[in-house]
């Protein structure tokens, strides 16, 4: 799983953001640089971790060795839980993982140097891995 070597800060806050910002469309990451092929996000979530290694391996077992993939987010952001049935107030609970917030027309991944069709399943079933909905795009 993707996190990063060092943080500055264990805990970040929680960045509560107004509707109006989250709507607003990525406006960096938009075109495939890389590969032939990208996962472009559709709507605004925060990817885990987990998901985004969800999504590599099922797209690295459908390319095969041939294909060529770019992750284009990495999950540097903590995001922290308390246990179950533990009351308020006492702190705020230990980091659990790390997440990315992507908004819309953000690319998340890029393939390269297998056929059309390959390209567009692999895609597809990463695209069934993130919590949002996903287009596939051609350079």
């Amino acid at each position: 799983m993707l996190f990063p070597k060092k943080a500055k800060h264990r805990k970040w806050q929680t960045g509560r953001q107004s509707a109006k910002k989250l709507a607003r469309p990525e406006t960096r990451g938009l075109d495939v640089s890389f590969g032939s092929y990208g996962l472009k996000a559709m709507g605004q979530a925060r990817v885990t971790s987990n998901q985004i290694e969800a999504s590599r391996k099922v797209i690295n077992r459908t390319i095969g060795k041939l294909g060529k993939l770019w992750i284009r987010i990495f999950p540097d952001r903590p995001f922290t839980a308390k246990a179950a049935e533990v009351g308020m107030g006492k702190g705020k609970g230990d980091p659990q993982g790390y997440v990315m917030d992507v908004r819309a027309g953000r690319i998340l991944f890029e393939v390269d140097g297998v056929s059309e069709e390959v390209a567009r399943e692999a895609l597809r079933k990463a695209g069934m891995k993130m919590p949002m909905k996903t287009k596939i795009v051609a350079r």
